[in-house]
């Protein structure tokens, strides 16, 4: 096989059912052997590869998929990975499989990517059930397409050491976990879930490598720079000498998600420590590969992005890198602190007012350059001319939900009418949303920090989680009373597992978010997204309003107050108008009986004006007032 030809420019790839063609890249190496692991007590076979330039060599092998091996480097012990192991059976430090890609059998060829307004659903596969595997997270999934998701975001799958973890301490960037099952299980679990309409994309880390099991630099120094540093460990080289095949490297392995698993996109992590300095930035490369890599398919990039960059969004021809979306970390810590009431550590900077709200619904992201006191500096970017689909809204993640001593949901730490009232805020702004796994259920799982790595690592690991957390000062005491789970101990990943069992037990709540999805869905204005118009209003210190507007004059008004009970006897706020010879008719609220609510009177009497009960959210719609048409 030509290196031409081949899917990846490095790696183990069939050629034929017995003949596999091995290529890898060690530029500091002057031999390269391939060592194939027979039978238990059969010796090795051993192959030289031949050196073709630039670092690569290049070799192939009579064996055929299921094939074990390693490569032994300058004839020196001891026998590593292949840097693009596509499966490692026993984990990062045994030997790579070779994997057959196209021996799956697909049945979405008539998919064309998720839909164009997402849903998004973030999980954890080794979490999100008991068993913990794709086999066993895939008869999940209609349960899914019935409550209205569109996209899962499932979290990193790249191999790491260890029986648990969250998977942002990757090694095998080819490699999706054993610990998962095999990865014909996992196709099968993106298959099922394009029958069901639901898309796929997975969160991959290119902005730093795990501590442990990482073997990259035995075959080129080249992969890690020394002028950076990023805040994990050694950053990756994308801009300096021999970063060429590195950044070739990344680019390959995005593309390669797309492309052998049909997967509709990434979740880029935190891009901000992707360190480039080159004329094009190696995100720009991976937004490249994975839609040439989708062949015509609808594919969805989004990014975390701390600093709020949102040049990232602006295409190339605007000095941008085309990304689709980046999560808003604005509207979450404003709904934290609204909720909640505690303001403290990356908080400190959001009062959770109305007016936060009705930014964030209008704008995206709140600081768009203004002073951040928390970091002493000024943050963001303006988003002028940025539809606020561009912007994932979320109340809960798997990093915010284990920023807390016990890991709790969100539920757990306000009122329930606050908390339905919030959840209709998401899931009808037109901000993208994203739910976190078992929030549609109010799950009582805890998401906690997890991570299961040999002494002193994990001892050193479980610090370094410790001292993360000092900067929330109500977590001092969780500290020294030994509260905080330790992350190395089974027990703590463990206790994390969803309950599906709670999907009936919890039904008011998964029917709030089936029917706000639904109303998002398929109201007829709600659906366009302010595709007629925009706008909203601050009523009081907790209350607000966003209006969609129509030619029609069926515009939509939703009501959230997150405070006391409001009661406006005047109200000049003309978006509380009616259109003309129209008015407001109940379309539907979170005070609703089925959702645990107790029901609302009238918003809007003549004797007292407009009312807002507390901790509410109501949706109403124009009609024609038939009084005045009588």
């Amino acid at each position: 096989m030509e290196p031409g030809s081949r899917r990846l420019p490095v790696g183990a790839e069939p050629t034929t059912y017995e003949s596999t063609s091995f290529r890898v890249w060690a530029p500091r190496r002057r031999h390269v052997e391939l060592v194939i692991e027979n039978a238990p007590g059969q010796p090795f076979d051993c192959l030289p590869l031949g050196p073709e330039g630039d670092g690569f060599f290049s070799g192939v092998a009579h064996v055929g998929p299921g094939a074990h091996y390693r490569f032994r480097l300058d004839r020196l012990e001891p026998l590593y990975p292949d840097p693009a192991s596509r499966f490692q059976p026993t984990g990062p430090f045994g030997p790579s499989q070779v994997i057959d890609p196209n021996a799956f059998t697909w049945s979405d060829q008539a998919w064309q990517g998720p839909a164009a307004e997402a849903v998004i659903y973030e999980l954890h596969i080794g979490t999100f059930t008991a068993h913990g595997t794709w086999a066993a997270a895939t008869p999940r999934l209609p349960a899914l397409a019935e409550v209205g998701v569109t996209l899962l975001e499932v979290m990193p799958v790249a191999d790491f050491p260890g029986k648990f973890g969250w998977g942002y301490d990757g090694v095998n960037l080819f490699a999706p976990t054993r610990l998962y099952g095999q990865p014909d299980d996992f196709r099968r679990f993106v298959d099922r879930a394009h029958q069901l309409g639901i898309g796929v994309i997975l969160d991959v880390v290119y902005n730093h490598l795990g501590p442990a099991g990482n073997f990259l630099g035995e075959f080129a120094e080249e992969y890690v720079s020394t002028r950076y540093r990023s805040e994990w460990g050694d950053a990756l080289n994308f801009d300096g000498p021999g970063s060429g095949p590195v950044r070739d490297f990344f680019a390959a392995n995005a593309g390669y998600w797309i492309d052998e698993f049909h997967l509709d996109g990434l979740r880029l992590d935190a891009t901000q420590q992707i360190f480039d300095a080159s004329p094009r930035h190696l995100v720009a490369d991976v937004v490249d590969r994975v839609r040439r890599a989708a062949r015509g398919r609808r594919t969805f990039l989004v990014a975390e992005n701390e600093p709020q960059e949102s040049w990232l969004l602006r295409p190339s021809e605007r000095s941008g890198e085309g990304l689709d979306a980046l999560w808003n970390d604005d509207f979450h810590h404003a709904a934290r602190v609204g909720l909640t009431g505690r303001d403290e550590a990356y908080y400190s900077d959001y009062v959770g007012s109305a007016q936060e709200f009705v930014s964030s619904a209008k704008y995206g992201f709140l600081y768009q350059g203004q002073h951040y006191s928390w970091q002493g500096k000024r943050r963001g970017q303006p988003t002028r001319g940025l539809s606020p689909s561009r912007f994932v809204a979320f109340l809960e993640n798997h990093d915010q939900v284990a920023n807390s001593a016990r890991g709790e949901r969100l539920y757990q730490q306000t009122a329930p009418g606050r908390w339905r009232a919030a959840t209709a805020l998401l899931l009808l702004q037109p901000a993208t949303p994203m739910l976190f796994q078992g929030q549609e259920f109010r799950s009582s799982a805890p998401f906690l920090y997890f991570a299961d790595h040999d002494p002193p690592l994990a001892a050193a690991i479980a610090e370094g989680r410790s001292e993360f957390l000092s900067q929330f000062p109500s977590l001092a005491g969780a500290r020294t009373s030994g509260l905080l789970s330790w992350p190395g101990d089974e027990a703590t990943f463990s206790r994390c597992k969803l309950d599906h069992a709670e999907r009936e037990r919890h039904r008011d709540a998964w029917l709030l978010h089936r029917d706000l999805l639904r109303v998002r869905r398929e109201d007829p204005v709600i659906s366009r997204r302010g595709g007629g118009g925009f706008d909203g209003a601050v009523l009081g210190p907790g209350g607000f309003l966003l209006r969609w507007f129509t030619e029609e004059d069926a515009d939509r008004l939703l009501l959230v107050n997150l405070r006391q009970p409001l009661h406006l006897t005047r109200a000049p706020e003309p978006l509380l108008a009616p259109p003309s010879g129209r008015v407001w008719v109940l379309a539907w609220t979170s005070e609703d009986p089925r959702y645990g609510g107790s029901g609302v009177p009238p918003v809007e009497t003549p004797e007292r004006n407009w009312y807002l009960p507390g901790d509410c959210a109501i949706l109403l719609r124009a009609e024609a007032d038939a009084a005045a048409a009588g």
